[in-house]
């Protein structure tokens, strides 16, 4: 029988499931299908803005959480891994656009608002 791969004009053996980008270009972040992510969320912007300017002031991302957070994750703000398709969409694309980063200097998404509210989120992260 023939050879299976003749013709390919890529080479095999490449990192990465699927395609195009898998250029190695600075700033873009590898596809991923899940992420562990860290969120805050409250009702009223004001609130989420308060949140939102003591981590820029330099405290931690998990304390910050656990005092402003209006939600069920207690544990500094931490929803563990989550898969895509389960989250809503503004809150998806704001996950999935974040490269990972730690609660003591987060990376953050702007104020994202659901239905649920607004949220501050961060991703420690990505595969």
């Amino acid at each position: 029988m023939a050879p299976a791969k003749k013709g390919n004009a890529k080479p095999a053996g490449g990192k990465g499931k699927g395609g195009g980008d898998s250029d190695a270009g600075a700033g873009k972040l590898k596809p991923a299908n899940t992420v562990n992510v860290r969120h805050i969320l409250c009702e009223k912007h004001s609130r989420a803005a308060e949140a939102l300017a003591k981590i820029k002031a330099g405290e931690r991302f998990d304390k910050v959480a656990q005092e402003y957070s209006e939600d069920k994750a207690k544990a500094g703000g931490s929803l563990g891994w989550m898969v895509r398709g389960s989250m809503v969409g503004p809150f998806q694309e704001a996950a999935f656009a974040l490269p990972p980063s730690t609660v003591d200097k987060p990376i953050m998404s702007d104020l994202v608002k659901t239905q649920f509210g607004y949220h501050l989120i961060m991703i420690e992260g990505r595969k």
